[in-house]
């Protein structure tokens, strides 16, 4: 029987992260407005309109590209792609062809048992978002909000081999994107999505036979369910046939029947009718200004991830700040104040990511890195104990109240005076004479019995570190 191998390759889209679209001055957050409202004539195609290019776009989308490696190009232009759907009201994109913005880079990402790969990226070039289509029985409901959001379109070389390289390569480029802040690649809000391609061929063989596109892929399980389903459909269509697919075909991804369906014969770069954009001139982008946007360049994942590791987190923990920009924000604070790594890992990601999961609530509605900070400086400072830091946190989720007022509503204030703590170790002491007389014989346990009394009678608000000190001190 023919082994055969799969051959992937991912269209990834990302919408940029600024205040304005594309070519125009219309605000950029279409999420969650009413339908066509964030609109103007320019994103709406009205004749004698022109485009201004999105100048902070395109800074995010030069710095995406540095960041996956790419050639930033010296001359780059915009093209009109021409196509018959109804989500863009010019009846165009405006997009790059033939001069994109940037090439010839690479991602380098972990599979989940650690084996490391490459995935080379052909292109990086600039574009504008379609609309929304809202289909309702026979009719169907066009939203214009997203016309216009400024797009980063990340075409990669054919070097994925199956479902799971596929999803680690796109979570470890969402990371990168949002790393350098070019995306906040939400898949929620649609801000990210993709388009994969699959095609089969005889193991050994360099041969590329025709392929099926599975379009609008918007999360990384869709990806992954679609390029099984598509795989095992290529394979058995082999089977019958005795070959590869006669043309290449573009497919849609049915999530809710985990099917994938025929859309139409696979377009041609000749099908979109490609031109030069009259109303924007070619992009020319000198060494200067790859330098200054090269500069701004922050730590990238995959370093990030290296240096957390040899910090003495595990791989898991390391990948979970990757992945949750707010907790990292949280860790590396904490970790900053502390200078203990362990410590940091036990208040973000056990203690602050227990709370959270126990509420219901995600890491982005964790409590602002100043309020963390002044519960912790408050532990480090004595003034309160780190069990009732675990009260605090746990209190400060639930309710939304700040750390300080936490504290000062319920009078967690720890005991460290020692004039007041050594009045407790009397008591402790006159309370329990058997565990005296214990310590005193060698039993170094019973210590705990006079500590945890003065713990309990304080509501555990006694300084446990003095306390344990000055019973031993008294006991001898």
């Amino acid at each position: 029987m023919t082994e055969l191998e799969s051959i992937i390759g991912l269209e990834v889209h990302a919408q940029m992260n600024t205040r304005t679209k594309m070519f125009c001055d219309c605000d950029n957050d279409a999420f969650g407005k009413e339908p066509n409202t964030t609109v103007c004539e320019i994103c709406m195609g009205h004749p004698g309109t022109l485009p201004v290019p999105n100048a902070a776009a395109i800074d995010k989308a030069i710095k995406a590209s540095l960041a996956l490696g790419c050639t930033v190009n010296e001359h780059s232009h915009f093209d009109r792609k021409h196509y018959f759907y109804p989500d863009l009201p010019s009846g165009f994109q405006i997009s790059q062809y033939d001069f994109p913005l940037a090439s010839k880079g690479e991602v380098t990402y972990d599979l989940p048992d650690g084996a490391e790969r490459t995935c080379r990226i052909t292109r990086l070039h600039i574009e504008n978002d379609a609309g929304k289509l809202s289909h309702r029985g026979s009719s169907t409901l066009c939203d214009y909000n997203r016309a216009g959001t400024p797009l980063m379109e990340i075409v990669t070389e054919p070097d994925l081999r199956n479902a799971e390289e596929a999803m680690a390569f796109a979570e470890e480029l969402r990371r990168i994107l949002i790393a350098v802040n070019a995306s906040e690649a939400d898949m929620f809000k649609g801000m990210m999505r993709f388009d994969a391609s699959l095609s089969l061929r005889e193991k050994g063989t360099e041969k590329l036979n025709p392929r099926s596109e599975i379009k609008n892929l918007n999360s990384f399980r869709a990806l992954e369910r679609a390029l099984m389903y598509e795989e095992a459909r290529l394979r058995q269509s082999w089977e019958e046939t005795g070959g590869p697919l006669k043309g290449s075909v573009t497919v849609g991804w049915l999530d809710d029947e985990g099917r994938t369906r025929l859309l139409r014969e696979k377009e041609t770069a000749d099908d979109y009718r490609y031109f030069p954009e009259p109303d924007i001139p070619p992009l020319v982008m000198d060494a200067a200004t790859i330098e200054r946007v090269r500069k701004t360049l922050p730590i990238l994942p995959c370093a990030q991830r290296q240096h957390y590791i040899a910090s003495g987190l595990s791989a898991a923990e390391a990948m979970i700040l990757l992945d949750e920009p707010r907790l990292r924000e949280l860790f590396d604070a904490v970790q900053a104040k502390t200078g203990d790594v362990k410590k940091a890992s036990s208040i973000v990601l056990t203690q602050l990511t227990g709370f959270l999961n126990a509420q219901g609530q995600s890491p982005a509605d964790a409590p602002g890195v100043s309020d963390v900070l002044d519960v912790v400086d408050a532990v480090l400072s004595g003034s309160i104990s780190g069990n009732a830091a675990k009260d605090v946190f746990e209190k400060m989720i639930a309710t939304g109240k700040s750390g300080s007022t936490i504290i000062a509503e319920e009078g967690m204030q720890q005991i460290s005076d020692d004039s007041a703590l050594e009045e407790w170790v009397k008591k402790a002491i006159d309370a329990n004479p058997a565990a005296v007389a214990s310590y005193k014989n060698g039993k170094e346990q019973a210590l705990g019995a006079v500590v945890g009394w003065i713990m309990k009678q304080t509501k555990g608000q006694a300084n446990p570190a003095k306390v344990n000190e000055m019973v031993k001190k008294a006991v001898l």
